[in-house]
């Protein structure tokens, strides 16, 4: 086993800004592969930004929550669907940290290792002489073909007849690939649908998702790792809403780039910049996007501030975490539709970035996690004293 000196934030951050200019060189390649190109995966790679959720005893970097929301915001920057697949194999790191010594050994002989998953169980796992033999199928498994190894939630019977969900870990190896990815959204994420037919997966492969949800890590053997200490919506929350903030952002860096010397066709403005138009716009973008900034850090502090305190999260506040993710999606939309709309009609070519930006945008308020109306209920539901209607908390 490996172990580093955790990097810190101002270093990370520098190493996803050297990153932009890769990624947003070959977007558009990765996108026409559906599938991030081999560059923009090198790149990832090289840099040990996939380290950050990684137990350090194995050679990662155990980044608290602020520092990954922030990078992961800046990959955005360069590539939307590098840093959404990006965020998938951090979350699914953290996911493999809570199994056994033995099981971490093995993935994280590799600490660059990439690792694919989905939370939504869609697999049964019937038990056999030393583990489970699983069938399913998962769908929108982000970056699959681009991994090593697959955790994916699937259920188990109980003894009292009923079903409990589990993730089960399996090398990629193991399973077969739908490569049905053609979208008009997150192209380059490679979210094909993956499929098991009697994989064999070991006992200690396999974790109850319930403590997990829960806030409850009994596998997680190291009192100090503080990366642990949450439960798991809080901190999935602030790891894929910073995909959807930091593609905010590269819709204006992408407008403010081409704004100079554009105009306005068929009106007296020889300079948009000089139209009132256009500076109502920029203004009402700068808002949304500094209203989602605000709520996206809000979640990182709060799952960084309790991970040190030791303090427990209370139902308001996990269900606060989707309303954060929520509203942080909400607001990106409309930042980016404002100045998608104000990019006129050369911003319809596939090589003009803002309108993949716009496409990427839409695809992530679609995700069920993702969905503001889905978030805002719960927390309204909650607030009215009802209970909540799921247990993704």
């Amino acid at each position: 086993m490996e172990t580093v000196t955790m990097l810190s934030r101002t270093e990370l951050l520098r190493r996803a800004a050297e990153l932009g200019p890769v990624l947003r060189s070959n977007s558009q390649a990765s996108e026409q592969r559906r599938q991030l190109n081999a560059e923009t995966l090198e790149a990832l790679g090289g840099s040990g930004l996939l380290r950050m959720r990684v137990p350090r005893s194995h050679g990662g970097y155990e980044s608290d929550m602020r520092t990954v929301s922030e990078v992961l915001a800046e990959l955005a920057r360069g590539d939307g669907s590098a840093a959404w697949t990006a965020s998938v194999w951090m979350i699914s790191s953290w996911m493999v940290g809570l199994f056994p010594e033995s099981v971490r050994d093995e993935v994280f002989a590799d600490p660059d290792v990439r690792i694919s998953g989905i939370l939504s169980p869609g697999a049964m796992a019937a038990p056999a002489d030393g583990g489970y033999l699983v069938n399913g199928k998962w769908s929108f498994n982000t970056g699959a073909q681009q991994s090593t190894w697959n955790v994916n939630a699937a259920v188990r019977p109980t003894p009292d007849g009923q079903h409990e969900p589990v993730m089960v870990l399996m090398p990629m190896s193991d399973l077969k690939v739908i490569d049905d990815w053609h979208t008009s959204g997150m192209c380059a994420s490679g979210s094909v649908t993956t499929v098991a037919e009697n994989v064999f997966v070991p006992a200690e492969r396999v974790l109850p998702i319930g403590p997990v949800i829960g806030g409850a890590h009994p596998g997680q053997q190291n009192p100090d790792a503080t990366m642990w200490r949450a439960p798991f919506m809080p901190i999935a929350c602030a790891t894929v809403g910073a995909a959807a903030y930091g593609l905010a952002v590269a819709a204006r860096d992408a407008f403010m780039e081409r704004l100079p010397g554009a105009k306005i066709t068929y009106t007296d403005y020889t300079e948009q910049s000089a139209a009132p138009l256009t500076h109502l716009q920029l203004a009402q973008a700068e808002i949304a996007i500094a209203e989602a900034e605000f709520h996206l850090l809000r979640t990182a502090d709060l799952i960084d501030t309790k991970a040190s305190s030791g303090e427990q999260w209370s139902l308001e506040e996990r269900a606060r975490a989707r309303l954060d993710l929520g509203a942080v999606c909400l607001r990106v939309k409309e930042a980016v539709d404002v100045l998608a709309s104000a990019s006129g009609g050369s911003s319809l070519y596939s090589s003009a970035p803002i309108q993949r930006i716009e496409r990427d945008i839409k695809a992530l308020n679609l995700h069920a996690i993702m969905h503001p109306d889905t978030n805002f209920e719960l927390y309204g539901r909650l607030a009215c004293g009802l209970p909540a209607n799921t247990q993704y908390l």
